[in-house]
């Protein structure tokens, strides 16, 4: 199964209590043809500082909500499980959330789990990752999923990032994607109690089991 960005993607949320809604009026935001307001790094970095995720996608800005202390749980569970991992091989970095990937002066995300293989660190500096992660995790909300299965998936495909997991804890399923003629195929799906593999990571089995927990 492959999955392409769509111009439906691109605006996901309608209306903010549906979360992750398109801002595009930010002060200072630089202008384009037809009037379009097209946000950059730059402005980006002039935002407040408060409990709400916001993202730069193609120039638009993504606001959602502090995560759950469900989606939380699941995540630090992962970031250990991987994290213990990658040490043990020295072969690597792992980052949870929050850090800034900057794919692009208009694409600015902040993934929940991201992994940076040991020949690529030079891309983590002292303000984020200056490109695409080899290895990136969205634990999904009831106010991220479309956007982290949308314009979001697009995004890293587009930028090269190798392979794309997809954790949905209230339904306790795993999505294994791998990057393939610049398009994520799944290659793997777990659910509940079972073991995920990595492409990238040879010897890596993640038990679910210990992910719901």
């Amino acid at each position: 199964m492959e999955y392409r960005g769509s111009g439906n993607d691109r605006h996901p949320f309608d209306q903010a209590t549906a979360g992750g809604s398109v801002v595009s009026s930010w002060p200072g935001a630089r202008s384009m043809a037809r009037g379009k307001l097209v946000l950059t790094y730059q402005d980006y970095l002039q935002m407040p500082d408060d409990r709400n995720r916001r993202e730069i996608l193609g120039g638009d800005l993504y606001v959602t909500p502090a995560p759950s202390p469900l989606h939380q749980r699941v995540l630090a569970n992962l970031a250990e499980v991987l994290n213990q991992w990658v040490r043990a091989r020295a072969i690597g970095k792992v980052f949870p959330s929050p850090i800034d990937v900057i794919l692009s002066q208009v694409d600015v995300v902040q993934p929940d789990l991201a992994y940076v293989s040991a020949d690529r660190l030079q891309i983590v500096t002292g303000t984020g990752i200056q490109g695409a992660p080899d290895l990136v995790i969205e634990v999904l909300s009831p106010s991220t999923a479309r956007l982290d299965r949308g314009h979001k998936m697009e995004t890293y495909a587009r930028f090269g990032v190798q392979e794309y997991w997809l954790i949905d804890p209230d339904d306790r399923v795993a999505e294994q994607h791998v990057l393939e003629n610049q398009v994520f195929r799944l290659a793997a799906r777990a659910t509940g109690n079972q073991s995920l593999t990595c492409a990238l990571l040879a010897g890596l089995i993640v038990d679910l089991s210990t992910v719901w927990e």
